[in-house]
């Protein structure tokens, strides 16, 4: 019998319109493009004078924003671990068989979940210190990272273990596997694989959202662009307001990709382990009786 399929395989047709559609699509790219680049270089955007304040040890500019991105990965990467974990063991509390567990850990997820993370900030920063606990500009953006990302995460978590087939953990079961060992040794290793992507997705709007401690003065990228702007414009004006901004700009974009390519790598060899593959079924022992569908 034939695999259904949820759709048609396009015809000539549907392959020459498709094709059209993508050709007027990159014109109408290339044309929005080039009318950018146009207007920039009516400005005088375009020159390299400008430009090579990014790149001059003596303006001090790249050692600034270099120090800004130190600042930023540094918020980043302890927000992400952090959430991580902290999400992982909400998404393993919220399936838990005990009905008080599971109330406070939902409680927890859904606060955080819906407070703005510009609120969890703020209340960190400036409303903290009225109950005599005073933070750092880095710990509270941290913790504000950390409190909302693993809200976020816990429910992704959650998702991607509610997504694996529930024969797998019933076969696990069977084995004689303690529930940890079966959420260890089978769930999880598949709910990771499936929600790698969307995981990535959501650890790079983390990394984004340290932008946020413009707010609080933590010089991160955004800050530490702003304050570049502030120091030059006196002197030229708004000559390199621009440059700086796009400088800054450049880096969140270079380093999330890099954070995609290295998800991208850990998927590929995640799909090559054999442990990792051979979780996708529970392997029974040699003297367990195969099942026939007749009473054995």
């Amino acid at each position: 019998m034939t695999a259904p399929v949820l759709f048609d395989l396009p015809g000539p047709k549907a392959r020459a319109r498709i094709r059209i559609g993508t050709v007027i699509g990159a014109l109408v790219v290339l044309a929005v493009v080039a009318f950018v680049l146009v207007r920039l270089g009516g400005n005088g955007q375009l020159e390299g004078q400008r430009w090579s304040v990014l790149f001059d040890p003596n303006s001090g500019v790249p050692q600034a924003l270099g120090n800004a991105l130190v600042a930023t990965l540094k918020v980043a990467a302890v927000g992400m671990v952090f959430a991580t974990l902290l999400g992982l063991l909400l998404a393993v509390g919220r399936l838990s068989d005990h009905r008080l567990v599971r109330i406070v850990v939902t409680t927890v997820i859904e606060f955080f979940r819906a407070i703005p993370l510009l609120v969890v900030i703020f209340a960190l920063y400036f409303v903290l210190p009225s109950f005599g606990i005073r933070l750092s500009a880095y710990a509270a953006l941290t913790c504000g990272l950390i409190l909302y990302n693993m809200a976020v995460l816990a429910e992704i978590f959650r998702a991607g273990i509610l997504s694996v087939d529930r024969g797998q953990a019933e076969a696990a079961s069977g084995l004689g596997l303690r529930k940890s060992q079966v959420m260890r040794l089978v769930l999880l290793p598949q709910a990771i694989r499936r929600m790698l992507p969307v995981l990535v997705a959501q650890l790079v709007v983390l990394l984004k959202d340290s932008s946020l401690g413009f707010i609080i003065g933590y010089f991160e990228l955004l800050r530490q662009a702003r304050s570049l702007v502030e120091y030059f414009t006196p002197r030229f004006g708004s000559e390199y307001t621009f440059q700086l901004y796009v400088g800054a700009g450049l880096i969140y974009i270079v380093v999330n990709v890099l954070l995609s390519q290295l998800a991208k790598y850990i998927e590929r060899r995640t799909s090559r382990n054999a442990k990792t593959a051979a979780t996708h079924a529970v392997a029974l022992p040699a003297d367990t009786p195969a099942v026939t569908g007749q009473a054995v």
